[in-house]
């Protein structure tokens, strides 16, 4: 399986690379770009990642944790991700402590009281682009994984997001074999349920 892995910035798409297998490779890495305006580019693969950085909503999530999205809310939509728990337990293998939950995607950094306010939806962490590329990836198999720096106690625009942006980018730097082994996965799941679909 070809997995597509969208990284917003530039750090992102090289922290994540930075963790890939060496050899043919498995998963291309491309940076979209910063905020909700971003088109992915499929470059026919059959999965999709988005993975950078996110801001947490729920104060058990530290800097350095990874939120793996179940949902992502996006304007009126809820966009569901494919095997969330399955890829939060490859997560933990590697030793990354990692949370599964509901992420919303805004289209600005969010401030602290807003944050309190979407704390109070269920969400669990907040991104600036996740939104749209789920909406893109048109029924393949998508996951979103959010490296968290800045917490409900670290505002991100404070020198205490300074470390968190740190622990996240070392967090991103380990998640490779993990996405590699979900879209394995999402492909036994997606050939057995196109068998039970068949004739």
């Amino acid at each position: 399986m070809r997995l597509l892995v969208c990284a917003p910035l530039a750090m992102e798409a090289r922290a994540v690379r930075h963790g890939l297998p060496v050899g043919p490779p498995e998963a291309l890495v491309i940076r979209t770009g910063l905020g909700t305006r971003r088109a992915p580019y499929l470059h026919g693969c059959d999965a999709m990642a988005v993975a950078g950085f996110g801001g947490a909503l729920d104060a058990t999530l530290r800097p350095g944790d990874v939120l793996v999205a179940t949902e992502v809310w996006f304007e009126d939509r809820r966009l569901p991700c494919a095997a969330a728990e399955t890829l939060a337990y490859e997560l933990a293998r590697l030793g990354v402590r990692a949370q599964t939950g509901p992420l919303i995607t805004t289209g600005h950094l969010v401030r602290e009281r807003e944050r309190r306010r979407l704390a109070r939806t269920g969400a669990r962490a907040v991104d600036m682009e996740a939104g749209p590329l789920v909406a893109a990836a048109d029924g393949r198999p998508v996951t979103v994984v959010r490296a968290i720096v800045d917490t409900p106690g670290r505002p991100l625009l404070s020198p205490a997001a300074v470390p968190g942006g740190l622990a996240a980018r070392r967090t991103l730097r380990r998640i490779g074999p993990a996405l590699i082994n979900w879209a394995k996965t999402a492909e036994l799941a997606s050939a057995a349920s196109s068998e039970k679909g068949g004739p």
